[in-house]
């Protein structure tokens, strides 16, 4: 399986009902709402063969609510 983590920005007054539709369709491992420049840091796994691009474009980014996504792929974990 192959993490990477995505922050999303919702429209107004939308964060807790995006966290809640991505948490009913069950794509996600976490999710967090956050401070600052976006109001969530969403955290995924998918199968090493997956197109990550698709992947956020199809399942994630047709949920009411959200404005904007920023993707961050990552490497390699630390410490486990």
């Amino acid at each position: 399986m192959v993490p990477f983590f995505v922050q999303i920005k919702c429209k107004l007054g939308q964060s807790y009902t995006v966290a809640n539709a991505i948490a009913e369709a069950e794509i996600a491992s976490e999710i967090y709402s956050t401070a600052g420049d976006y109001d969530l840091l969403v955290k995924f796994y998918v199968d090493s063969g997956t197109d990550i691009g698709h992947f956020v474009n199809e399942k994630l980014q047709v949920i009411p609510g959200i404005q904007d996504t920023y993707t961050i792929i990552t490497f390699k974990a630390f410490g486990t």
